[in-house]
């Protein structure tokens, strides 16, 4: 679910209406003692119980009742912030729109901005870097849709920012320079070899590249453009952990990063492939799959796979597959043979 707004008083649920008919993407959650002919949803269990389900369940969040209901009932419930649902919470009157939980990465900051714009509501906002009308890192990648990588790096990273300490990017494709050109303290470099040996005291690379050393180096953050499509064929009952354990693997060897991936694409066969379809689940990955007679259509740079055109119809999968859901991109790994599967990856052309 997208965005739900909650509210548990009468004027509340008068402004969560409100605002629902101005969110479209918003279901609105009200007591069920507030039943009207309209669309809202109703809940008759007690919030304490009810609303950590809901919780659980959507992107973002807007609560319209006291800061520390919200605070006490979710408290528990937290994650971290890469995982977290952005929360925003309102007051009955619609006065103030307070970004609590997920302001960068989730984007409750920008949400409660769009609810002032609604309502007149005054936004709170109390992330640093926001106050000193600096650009975060994690703002920055979710305005452009960058992953962040590790996301336990960002306070390193941010605080250098707010102190004006030097800070080496390298941007090679310009995702996020222009936002920082201006910030002092940050200088873009051509490569990774000119920024490691500079005597910048943190580091930012915008990269699908895979960094060996990037999880034990907190001065370190890599902003992942999720620019890569991951081909798999596969036989018949390959598990999600082989599948997981190659890709993975094949990934690394080639110095590719694993956030990077956009979508996984296969044959229209392997639709109910149930291995498949949990490593796609528990990565949060699409996937994308495609007919015989569209595979045939995409030259491929291996030879033709007599297996698969026997088993299957088509001259190959991994690699046209691939090739056909990056809009015919860069091949970046051709056919590689891996247990039971066969995996390729093409770089997704804009």
């Amino acid at each position: 679910m997208k965005l739900a707004i909650v509210a548990i008083t009468s004027g509340g649920a008068q402004l969560a209406r409100h605002l629902g008919a101005k969110l479209p993407e918003a279901r609105v959650f009200l007591p069920e003692k507030f039943r009207g002919t309209d669309d809202c949803d109703y809940y008759d269990k007690p919030l304490a119980i009810w609303l950590p389900n809901l919780f659980a369940e959507v992107e973002q969040l807007i609560c319209i009742m006291a800061t520390g209901i919200v605070v006490r009932i979710l408290g528990r419930e937290l994650k971290g912030k890469d995982k977290d649902p952005a929360v925003v919470v309102m007051d009955e009157a619609g006065q103030f729109a307070i970004s609590l939980l997920s302001g960068h990465l989730g984007g409750a900051n920008d949400l409660a901005r769009r609810l002032g714009t609604i309502c007149g509501a005054t936004p709170v906002i109390t992330t640093a870097t926001d106050v000193n009308k600096l650009p975060a890192w994690d703002q920055v990648a979710r305005d452009v849709g960058l992953v962040v990588e590790p996301v336990s790096h960002l306070k390193t990273l941010n605080s250098l920012l707010l102190e004006g300490g030097n800070i080496g990017l390298v941007d090679q494709q310009r995702r996020v320079a222009e936002r920082f050109s201006a910030v002092p303290g940050v200088k873009l470099y051509d490569n990774f070899a000119a920024a490691t040996r500079s005597s910048s005291d943190g580091l930012v690379f915008v990269t699908h590249r895979f960094l060996p050393h990037l999880q034990n180096q907190p001065e370190m953050l890599a902003l992942r453009p999720r620019d890569l499509v991951v081909g798999i064929g596969c036989n018949r009952h390959t598990s999600a952990e082989e599948i997981e354990q190659a890709v993975r693997h094949k990934l690394k060897q080639s110095f590719l990063a694993f956030c990077s991936i956009r979508c996984i694409a296969s044959i229209d066969a392997k639709q109910d492939e149930v291995g498949l379809l949990e490593f796609a689940e528990k990565n949060n990955l699409p996937i994308e799959f495609h007919s015989a007679e569209q595979l045939n259509q995409v030259d491929i740079p291996s030879p033709v796979s007599q297996y698969a055109q026997k088993a299957v119809g088509a001259k190959g999968v991994c690699e046209p597959a691939a090739l056909l859901s990056s809009n015919l991109g860069e091949m970046l790994i051709r056919k590689q043979k891996v247990g039971n599967l066969t995996i390729a990856v093409a770089e997704i052309q804009n």
